[in-house]
């Protein structure tokens, strides 16, 4: 999950600062795009039993598709600035209001289901140095670790709605924080990486009796994107800091680089932790204790490896923590503001605060806080769900990319038609990839929103709600999510998403 800053909801339109060359762009991609979920990335991909060879496999359709969306983002911001409310402002504007507003809905919860996830991270990395508190014998998280996090939750909540903002020397101290373990930890590992080590699981189960087992390697390959489209969220803002650039030629290339370079640091973190300690060992790593990043660098140089990762972690999280929550209350916000989301998500304070918005998705977070005590693996299951939420959303823009690329008229539309359908391609990919258990638990979130649609459509005095075609995909979305919800309650999905 990206490390935002609170640049990530300004259009590039209102920047009064469109003067940076290459290297600072570059950076502010980088460190954009760069987050908290770089610390559990390995674990995350090894926990559905993955291979080295379904990792490298990974990575080349990740970074494919990946780079297609960004360059996607860019593009739609360099043609549509007009549509500068955020991305759901490319589903309204193509697919009609209904999809405008599920794609603003899926972007939101996907935001503080971020935050929920920011909470494992911070008190797991929290109990090595505090032990049996937040996290119990049995390697579970405890009653403290809600309250803590509640604690914190409201804390924000009640600073932003003071009206503070994330200040810059906040945004600095939190990339370092971030920056340098990670730098330690790739030449600490470069240095003790053993090829044996990193060749021994070079195929898994996938490999049986000399013969490659192509549907086994294929579900392993499934297992891990999920978790490595949450290293991704944010990429986004990559093209929204293009409007910072001197031109549009250094943007596009700082976009491009920047996101080339996080991808390589992605694979550097992968490849060298599996140097240093086999597969089964950091699948079978409980990131309740620490994250994974601190204990393989433990392994390696000792025990100031996992102290120097988990405060490093601590201080660069609960940054993020910040900028997110702002993040997620800003959404519906500009949502309301143009129409896409109830009204009172639009009302704001003496301190011009968006409080309603706030109170809403902190109240979202608080429930969902509870999963700490139910779930044996809360970090896996808020990532799965946080990625499967936004996918609908990022669907929606590589559909626009390409529609807008059909449209448009110039000798580059070849180019950008490819683009765009392979971008789509892409994200169908994704949905397929994550999975039935998770693809119902995100319908029963999408069902969720339909009332609030209708809400802001009646306040809004519409005479129709739903046009022909949207009222069939409501009552498809509305049919698949009251199943989920009995497959959930009745049918053992509980159990399943819980682990």
């Amino acid at each position: 999950m990206a490390g935002l800053s609170i640049e990530h909801y300004k259009h590039p339109v209102q920047s009064n600062k469109a003067n940076l060359g290459f290297m600072p762009m570059w950076a502010l991609v980088v460190g954009g795009i760069i987050g908290s979920g770089i610390f559990n990335l390995i674990n995350a991909m090894l926990s559905g039993g993955a291979s080295t060879m379904a990792l490298v496999i990974s990575w080349i359709i990740t970074g494919v598709g990946m780079l297609l969306l960004v360059l996607s983002f860019y593009f739609l911001n360099k043609r549509r600035p007009d549509l500068d409310a955020g991305v759901y402002s490319y589903a309204q504007a193509g697919f009609g209001k209904f999809m405008g507003f599920n794609s603003a809905w899926g972007y939101w919860i996907s935001a503080w289901i971020g935050n929920v996830a920011y909470g494992t991270i911070v008190f797991a990395s929290l109990n090595y140095f505090i032990k049996n508190v937040f996290v119990d014998s049995a390697g579970n998280f405890t009653i403290w670790t809600v309250l803590s996090a509640s604690v914190v939750l409201w804390l924000l909540a009640w600073l932003i709605s003071r009206g503070i903002k994330q200040a810059g020397f906040l945004n600095a101290i939190t990339t370092i924080a971030k920056l340098v373990p990670i730098a330690v930890f790739l030449i600490a590992t470069a240095l003790a990486f053993k090829f044996h080590i990193f060749s021994a699981d070079l195929w898994g189960e996938a490999m049986k009796n000399g013969a490659i087992q192509w549907g086994e390697l294929l579900n392993q390959v499934k297992g891990t994107m999920l978790a490595m489209v949450f290293v991704f969220i944010g990429i986004e803002g990559a093209s929204v800091f293009s409007g910072q650039a001197k031109n549009h030629k250094i943007a596009g290339r700082a976009t491009i680089w920047g996101f080339l370079t996080v991808l390589a640091v992605y694979v550097l973190i992968t490849v060298l932790s599996l140097g240093v300690m086999s597969n089964p060992d950091v699948a079978n790593m409980n990131v309740n204790n620490s994250t994974a990043m601190a204990q393989i660098l433990e392994s390696v140089v000792g025990k100031w490896g996992g102290a120097l990762i988990s405060i490093g972690v601590i201080i660069s999280v609960v940054g993020a923590w910040l900028a997110w929550t702002l993040f997620a209350m800003q959404i519906p916000y500009e949502a309301a503001k143009k129409k896409a989301f109830p009204a009172i998500f639009a009302k704001t304070n003496k301190h011009g605060v968006a409080t309603w918005s706030l109170i809403i998705t902190s109240a979202f977070i608080q429930i969902f806080f509870l999963i700490y005590l139910v779930s044996s693996a809360p970090y896996d299951l808020m990532v799965s769900l946080c990625s499967s939420m936004i996918l609908v959303p990022y669907l929606f823009v590589a559909m626009f990319q390409l529609r807008e690329s059909v449209l448009d008229k110039t000798k580059k539309r070849v180019g950008q038609i490819l683009i765009g359908v392979v971008a789509t391609i892409y994200a169908l990919w994704l949905l397929y990839a994550g999975g039935m258990d998770y693809l119902l638990t995100m319908m029963v979130l999408y069902a969720i929103g339909i009332p609030f649609y209708i809400w802001m459509q009646k306040e809004q005095g519409a005479k129709r709600v739903f046009r022909p075609a949207e009222l069939v995909v409501a009552i498809a979305v509305v049919a698949v999510g009251l199943y989920a919800l009995w497959w959930l309650i009745w049918g053992g999905g509980w159990n399943v998403m819980m682990g």
